[in-house]
Order: C-alpha cells, then structure tokens, then sequence
C-alpha cells in the first residue's frame, strides 16, 4: 500500500492519524478505492458521562455526578458551612444576616435554579420546590440559622445519596465495561485500527495479548486463552484455538489470534447485552408503578395540606398566622417523597446489577419482580440440563462375542480415531489409551451409517442400527444413542451414549424448593426413555417427551392451568425452537453462551453462564430485591407519617424535618444498595 496516506502515532489516542488531515482523524480504509483515507468524524474522545433521572410526576431528581465525587460540590458545601459557623462569632445584626443569605444562596441555589426550570417546564411539585418554599419562608419569619440549615443538611444528603446511587450505576457500568474501543482490522499484512461498527461479516481482525474482542468471530490462526467474566461471571480462563468462536466482549489473555468476524457489531453478542442492560430501567415493576402514581397525587396533596395550615387554620381559628406559617413550611420539608421516588427504583436497580455480576441478565426491574413468585420452573433438556455432549454410558457385549467390555470398547475407539465426529470423541476419551496407528491400515466412512475399518487385518464396522441392517445382523435393544459394533461378519455389541448431565444441574429440584418453587418439569423432543433416565438423575417427576415445538407451547399451557393465579411460571431453554416457548412462559429465561439468538431474544431473563443453578441465585436475588423495596416503603411512609402529624401539631421543628427528608432519603438509600450484593 504504498499510496498511503502519510500518517504519524498520535500518542494521545495512540492511533494512527493523518498528518494532512486535523490532528484526530482517524486513517480508515475506503472499500471502493482500496485506500487508506482520513475519517473526520471519528472523534476518539470516548464520553462516558450517565445522567440519571427520575420524573415521576411531580418529582424530578437528576444525578449526573457520574461515579467521582464532585469536588467543586464539596468546596461549595465548604465554604458555606464556614459562612454559617462565621455567624456564631459575629454579634452585628446585619453582618450575621449577610453571612445567613451568603451562606444560604451558596449552598442552596442549585436548588432554587432547578425549581426554576421545573416549574417553567410545568413541573411544580418536587423537592427543589418544596425545599425552595420551605426555606424561603423560613427566611420570613427571622429563623435564618434553621433556613440555612435545612439547605446545608439538604445538599449534605443529596451529595451522599448521589454518591450512593453513582457507586451502584458504577458497579453496574464496570461489570459492563465491555464495549470495544476499536478493532484491528486486517488488510494484506497492514493492521488498520478502526471502529468495530465499521467491521463487515468476513473481515479479518487481529486481537493482540491484554485486548478485547471487539466482535462475534471465528478463530483462523493463533491460540490463546480468554477472560470472560464480564459476560458470564466465570473467572476460570477459556482455552481457544483455531476454529473456535469467540464472542465480543472477551479479553485476549495471553496469545495473538486472527480471527473471521461472523456477525456485525449490532448482531454481536457484547451489543446485545449492552442493550439489555441499558433497556432494562425502562420496564418497571409494579412497586416502581406504585411510587410513580403515588408521587403523582402524594405531592400535590401535601401542598394542600401545607397551604390549609399556613392560611386556613389561622383564619378559622383566629390563631396566629406566624406560628402556623412555621408549621407549614416544616410540613413542607418533612413532605418531600425523596426516599420513595429514588430508593425503590434504585432497590431494582441494584437488584438488576447484582443478578450481572452473578451472570444472569434481567431485561427488567418488571421480570426480576416476577421472579419472585415463580412457583413453577418447566426445563428444555439438551443444552440446559444436559451439556449437548455425549459420554460413555454403558458397554453392552453380546452374549456370543467372547469378548470382554475393554476389548469392545478398544475396537470401537481405533475405528472412530479418523473421525472428528462428537460422538467419536466421546469413545476415544471413554477408552483412555492412546491409538497404535499401526493396527490400522484402512478406514473408510460410510455416510448416514458409520465406518468400515481394518484393524489387525480384520474386517471392523461400526455404526448405527442402518449399518447392521444393512450387513444383515441382529442387535441388542438399547436406550440412548447406540454404536454398534460387528467383526468380521459377527455382531460384537453395541456402546451405549448418553447427553452428558451438567454437573450443577444434579441438585436443581431440591435448589428450586428451598426458595419456593413448587413445581419442575421437564419437557423434551427426545425418546421416552433418554429423558425417563435423566429424569430420573435429577428426582424431576413430570416429564414430557418427543415433543416437537408446538407440543412445547400446549404443554405449557396445560401446567398454566394447574397453577395458582398468583404463581408464575418460568420456561429455561437454550434452541431456537424453545422462542415461541420462552416467549409465552412468563418469564423465559436462555442459556445465554450457548443458546441461540432466537432463544435469547425471546427470552426476559438470560444466563450467560449456561449453569441452570444460577436460576436458584436469580430467584434469591430478586426475593431480597422485593424484600428491600418494601422495607424502603414501609420506613419512608411511616418515619413521614409521624413526622409530619407531628410537624401539623407543632411538635416538630425544622431538624426533625430535615431527618423525615434527607435523614430517611439517605437511609432509605444505603438500605436499596444492598440489592447489588448477592448473598
């Protein structure tokens, strides 16, 4: 390529950027001229700033600190604080009221702004509101040291509440830091660093040692091992090598590989669980659903409320307008929903986080509910209880062979040792032994049968029950997946393979009942007696077999109908036949590292895992999500409560009213952050 573009190693981006172009072009190759060219509108300046908002009608609270304490905030909180001390050494009137409205316009105008904005946007009842009217009045009626203190304490706990709520988006955010910053992109020997978007279907790209694989692919050359925690939670490194595909989102560990991109960034796996996560927030549980309606009648009522006491009591009554004013605007305080509004979509927040790091993605804050009230669990077979691999079960010698189990298993082992076959895999790694290449000196296979070899300068077949058949010898009756084995015109026995059991699905029955699951049941295409005897291993009562894709759907509307109405039933499947499946459980939960993308866009629930354990964890944590959200309600409705029919009777002053607020809030909060631990 010798008509590159000059091009020089920009050290802040350390990219390749054109010298003839502004400083952070990005050098790209044009497909239709085969160049290498200037690609302006790359900008390599990754923002990563997350706003975090609640509207709720009537409360709006916005968190953009991002996951860094903000700095300028604290020296704002500062030198107010310093005012506000300055006035307990000054004995001037005026001084100590200029110190008073210093201190309160420092520490408090954000507040006063963002109430501004809200009720130029028709958002008039929210905290900013409140807080601003409530102080304000404070300020009317001469009680500047609680004005300034309701604002101080009020900023004090918004500061670490945000820092609450930034700590769990951020836990979520580095668990998901697994989007590819760029992809080395393969042309003749010249490497181009460039956007994964960018990639096609058939590139070749080049993954170096300590980088991420930036999308879905096949490797082509190299071997090396891959960290894959960030998407399935599992901290035991993956071997790979060539042929292997490897999905997006992994670390290249220790070897170079080269590898065929097989899907577009948009179709590649890392994309589709950034979706996930990212879309997730938007599907509310029916207790989010509740604080937003709740808030939507709650603040306006106080304001009533506050209004009546400050006015209409005084005017009923004859009492004294001051004293019920005050009464009022601690009311107003004591009112705000803070800890409502923001803890409980943050309990389903955390909940959501802690479900990732255990390697299972919930699509939304409305499945991890649901999940809690799963009281029956119905389960695919091949690929989510079994490994979608064959092992070695039993060897049957015909009684007429005169030979042992061993020497059965050795001819079946040296005829299968040409093939790639899984179940040829299987045989070889049951019999232990390595292959004399010697014995053999002919191996043919015949196709849709099995193989014909020469072993020892005797005539060997192995094979299905159509290769017998067709060599005219009678067989033993088996179950399972069958190899049978005949020399020399004489039938020797069969080996018998079964779909080999994942190793933490032996305990899930009894797993499911500890947290409330009353039903299991399986449900499969294979033969009665395959799914009889991995029934059977796993203690499942209810099974169905040889069932095709459709049969699935009716079965699942038959186990609907022996449920509870408020049980909720929960499909696990891995194929693509299980979608229509996952689709109508209600919730459909996907093998998702070996699942395919029809089961795992069906499903609400998807465990990158492959493990059926970490259903159990699924269900645990969102019993304790649940458990934690209603706690919230409970003490945030009931501290206010009591705050505030005190605060209506003139026996709470503005620091009980900065408790009920800021003091509940702050709790309320720390209490949902417990959601992203997983017990």
């Amino acid at each position: 390529m010798s008509d590159l573009l000059s091009y020089k190693k920009d050290e802040q981006c350390d990219d390749y950027c054109c010298s003839g172009c502004s400083d952070k072009a990005k050098i790209v190759l044009n497909k239709k001229s085969n160049k290498c060219e200037c690609d302006e509108e790359h900008d390599h300046e990754h923002s990563h700033n997350h706003s975090h908002e609640h509207h709720s009608h009537g409360h709006s609270h916005d968190h953009a600190h991002g996951a860094e304490l903000d700095k300028s905030t604290l020296l704002r909180i500062g030198v107010g604080v310093l005012l506000y001390i300055a006035t307990f050494f000054v004995n001037l009137e005026t001084v100590n009221l200029a110190l008073y409205v210093s201190a309160y316009i420092i520490i408090g105008y954000p507040v006063m702004i963002q109430a501004v904005k809200n009720i130029a946007k028709g958002e008039i009842f929210d905290e900013n509101f409140l807080m601003m009217i409530a102080t304000l009045g404070a300020f009317g009626i001469k009680e500047y040291p609680e004005a300034v203190a309701v604002m101080l304490f009020y900023q004090v706990g918004e500061f670490f509440q945000d820092y609450a709520v930034s700590k769990s988006k951020k836990s979520i955010e580095q668990l998901m830091d697994i989007r590819p910053d760029y992809a080395n992109l393969k042309i003749g020997e010249e490497l181009i660093k460039t956007n994964p978007e960018k990639i096609a279907i058939g590139d070749i790209v080049v993954i170096k040692p300590g980088e991420r694989v930036p999308l879905d692919a096949e490797i082509v050359f190299g071997a090396s091992s891959l960290d894959t925690s960030a998407l399935t939670g599992e901290s035991v490194p993956r071997d790979v090598g060539i042929g292997d595909g490897i999905l997006s989102g992994c670390i290249n560990i220790n070897g170079l590989l080269e590898a065929r991109v097989s899907k577009t960034y948009s179709e590649s796996t890392v994309s589709k669980i950034l979706e996930l996560v990212q879309n997730a927030s938007n599907k509310k549980s029916k207790s989010e659903r509740f604080i937003t309606k709740f808030a939507r009648y709650y603040t306006p009522s106080v304001v009533f409320i506050a209004a009546v006491l400050a006015f209409g009591v005084p005017l009923a009554t004859g009492a004294e307008f001051a004293d019920w004013i005050s009464r009022a605007l601690i009311f107003l305080v004591i009112s705000c929903p803070c800890a409502l509004v923001i803890s409980v979509p943050l309990s389903f927040f955390g909940g959501i986080g802690g479900a990732s790091r255990s390697g299972v993605l919930v699509k939304g804050g409305n499945y991890l509910e649901m999940l809690a009230d799963t009281e029956a669990v119905v389960f695919d077979k091949t690929g989510t209880l079994t490994k979608g691999v064959f092992e070695v079960s039993d060897i049957l010698v015909d009684k007429d062979a005169g030979i042992s189990e061993a020497q059965l298993l050795e001819l079946a082992a040296y005829a299968e040792s040409y093939s790639n076959h899984p179940i040829a895999s299987s045989i070889i790694k049951a019999y232990e032994k390595s292959i004399d290449n010697a014995r053999i000196s002919f191996v043919e296979e015949i196709a849709g049968h099995g193989i014909k070899a020469l072993i020892d300068n005797k005539q060997l077949y192995v094979g299905n029950l159509k290769l017998m058949n067709m060599l005219k010898l009678k067989v033993q009756n088996t179950e399972g997946t069958a190899v049978h084995i005949a020399l020399d015109g004489n039938y020797l026995g069969s080996i018998v393979l079964f779909d080999k059991l994942k190793e933490d699905a032996k305990n899930i029955v009894s797993e499911l009942k500890t947290v409330g699951v009353s039903k299991v049941v399986m449900l499969t295409g294979d033969s009665k007696a395959v799914a009889q005897r991995i029934a059977e291993k796993l203690s499942i009562k209810e099974v169905y077999s040889e069932l095709l894709p459709s049969d699935k759907v009716d079965k699942i509307e038959q186990i609907f109908s022996g449920m509870s109405k408020k049980g909720r039933l929960a499909f696990v499947g891995d194929g693509i036949n299980d979608a229509p499946v996952l689709a109508r459980a209600d919730i459909g939960i996907a093998m998702g590292g070996l699942g395919s993308d029809a089961a795992i866009e069906a499903a609400d629930v998807v465990i990158m895992t492959d493990e059926p354990s970490k259903i159990v964890d699924a269900i645990k944590i969102s019993k304790k999500t649940i458990r934690i959200a209603k706690q919230n309600i409970v003490f945030a409705l009931g501290v206010k409560l009591i705050v505030l029919t005190l605060g209506a009777l003139g026996m709470a002053n503005m620091w009980a009213a900065v408790f009920a607020d800021v003091g509940v809030s702050l709790l309320a909060v720390i209490n949902s952050m417990r959601a992203m631990k997983h017990d």
